[in-house]
């Protein structure tokens, strides 16, 4: 694939110290995650750059299926507990734009599920560690005469680091696959999640600095409560050997209740999204002409329809809204020559928009077409290294809510989609010594860019483009049985022409690195290390550049196991040097910043059966 990619194994996720998908993510070369609450119940995941905007502009699949949602809420990192990760595949930059459509502008994050097992086998696992916090887990997978199944259940408590941020989660999946003949198979798998949230909200610098306590909350009834379901199945029916077509079908259902205190007022909201999916797709591997050809061509169907129940300090009001997508798209990657190939894709993509005013008795629609396109070209050096180039036409519509004043309960109709022009190239060097390197350098554009502007409580479209470029860097080696790894992620970000010329993007650091470190001893006893530096930023919504920049920080955390015949023991240490630092941080008038925990344990066991 033309593209920076990277593949987070199996091996891999059982080996970190980390409790979650988006923890996993954190020692992943040009990814910045922040635990906003620093309860592991709120993430942003940030590809290329996008700062406060990067849920809306980083599409999650799980299975190939849509996470991000067709409100603010974007990505729910929750709805997936780690033990039910196989393997995560992620492809940065605007290359997945024809192939899914909307939010893929920074890049895509495909978690795929685990499956049905050939034997009867099953799973258990169980921690507990600092504020309160306790996990526990299974699931059975096995074959029979055709028919996989893989089920799995995970719940998880915590009071967490600061007042007010107690969070409980349940979770319970099912995945079947069912190989009916030697050309069609079925597949079905479906989902639930709840989870009871409180938010403890952020704290002013100038309180931290006097001596208010980094655990203190100024919202102690702020909360977030989800319950979320999906259904989905499909099959795949194969015309010859290597050449199907593929149905996909989902449902889904989430429903969200919450209440929110700032200084510009107060407001609880209910919520509810009903979500229809449909892609069917002919999928050909074949010999074309004499060449080498994987061509895709598929169509997209979603329906979301969102029903909103709010209630602010200004006013109380009722809306139906819904947002129905229709996208057309073609794909082909030819193999010119033994070393060198091409590919190139296009998508047609149309979102109609419909709003109700229930209490008014209102209404008004709107409509977005896009016209998106990619080429790519790679070439194959010695042994499994590559190089290659490419370019992608991606996009983003505004999510329903974003046309949505949640203040004052008004529809701003003059927002637009935004479109994103993105370069990149590199090299991918693949040594029989087992050093693995990685080089990337990109650079996207994006017009009519989305942003929240504080001065007006709205969403708004950037009068200026959105630059972002820089270099991505990744190794890894083994040296005298100790596996060492790192990258380093430069960023220069900001915006060109309008009223914010010249002004950095907020939340994007320029200077990023991690650093990786496993050795097992005696073949039974692991020890893992992790560590991320995140630089200055500036912070969110400090579009005027006016507050100066958030602090660095340095995040380490580790894992010492004891490798059992059948799983292991063990403890994980999270924030090892007991840095006081924080993730996140808005201009709410001043610096208004939310901590992060201190230094924390979990010990726990995970057995196989």
């Amino acid at each position: 694939v033309p593209a920076n990619v990277t593949v987070i194994t199996a091996e891999q996720i059982e080996q970190s110290p980390a409790q979650n998908v988006p923890e996993l993510l954190r020692g992943v070369s040009g990814i910045l995650v922040n635990d906003i609450s620093g309860n592991g119940r709120t993430y942003t995941v940030d590809l290329r750059g996008f700062g406060e905007t990067a849920s809306l502009n980083t599409l999650l699949l799980v299975d190939g299926r849509r996470i991000n949602q067709a409100d603010l809420s974007g990505v729910d990192w929750t709805l997936i507990p780690k033990d039910r990760v196989a393997r995560i595949e992620i492809v940065r930059g605007g290359r997945g734009s024809v192939l899914y459509g909307d939010n893929a502008t920074g890049g895509v994050i495909n978690i795929i599920t685990k499956k049905g097992t050939p034997e009867l086998t099953g799973a258990a696992n169980v921690l507990a560690g600092s504020y309160q916090t306790f996990q526990s887990g299974g699931s059975v997978s096995g074959t029979a005469r055709g028919l996989s199944i893989a089920v799995n259940g995970n719940y998880r408590s915590s009071d967490g680091y600061r007042d007010n941020s107690d969070t409980l989660a349940r979770d319970a999946g099912a995945s079947l696959e069912y190989e009916a003949s030697e050309q069609l198979f079925l597949r079905f798998s479906g989902g639930y999640h709840k989870d009871d949230a409180s938010m403890p909200g952020g704290l002013f610098k100038s309180a931290l600095d006097s001596g208010v306590s980094r655990k203190s909350t100024t919202t102690p009834d702020d909360f977030a409560d989800t319950k979320d379901w999906y259904l989905q199945g499909g099959l795949q029916y194969y015309l010859t050997g290597n050449s199907y077509l593929d149905l996909d079908l989902s449902k889904r259902n989430r429903e969200a209740q919450f209440n929110y205190f700032s200084s510009y007022g107060n407001y609880t909201g209910d919520t509810e999204i009903d979500t229809k999916a449909i892609s069917p797709q002919l999928v050909l591997n074949e010999s074309l002409f004499g060449y080498e050809t994987r061509g895709i061509l598929g169509f997209d169907y979603e329906k979301n329809d969102e029903d909103i129940r709010n209630e602010s300090s200004f006013s109380t009001a009722s809306y139906d809204m819904s947002k129905e997508s229709y996208g057309y798209f073609a794909h082909v990657d030819v193999a010119l020559t033994e070393n060198f190939s091409a590919s190139g894709g296009f998508r047609y993509d149309r979102a109609e928009f419909d709003f109700k005013w229930v209490d008014a008795g209102s209404s008004y629609a709107k409509t977005i077409d896009e016209d998106l396109y990619t080429l790519g070209l790679n070439y194959r050096l010695l042994g499994n290294s590559s190089a290659y180039a490419s370019y992608a036409k991606s996009f983003r519509n505004p999510v329903i809510d974003e046309f949505f004043n949640f203040y004052f309960n008004t529809v701003n109709d003059r927002l637009k989609a935004q479109a994103s022009d993105d370069f990149e190239a590199g090299v991918k060097i693949r040594l029989e010594s087992g050093l693995s390197l990685d080089l990337n350098l990109f650079r996207v554009v994006t017009e009519d860019e989305i942003f929240y502007n504080p001065l007006t409580g709205a969403n708004e479209n950037l009068d200026g483009d959105g630059i972002r470029q820089g270099v991505e860097l990744s190794a890894s080696q083994d040296i005298h049985d100790v596996l060492f790894s790192g990258s380093y992620t430069y960023r220069h970000t900001d915006i060109d022409g309008g009223q914010y010329d010249g002004k950095d993007l907020p939340n994007v650091p320029r200077h990023q690195f991690t650093v990786g470190a496993q050795k097992t001893f005696h073949d039974r006893v692991r020890l893992v290390l992790d560590g991320v530096y995140v630089g200055k930023r500036r912070y969110i919504s400090d579009f005027d550049n006016d507050l100066g920049h958030q602090d660095d920080y340095f995040y380490l955390a580790g894992k010492l196991a004891y490798l059992l015949e059948r799983g292991s023991i063990y403890l994980a240490v999270n924030n090892i040097l007991d840095q006081e630092y924080e993730e996140y941080g808005v201009d709410y008038g001043a610096e208004y910043l939310y901590p992060s925990p201190e230094i924390n344990f979990v010990a726990g066991v995970d057995l196989r059966f």
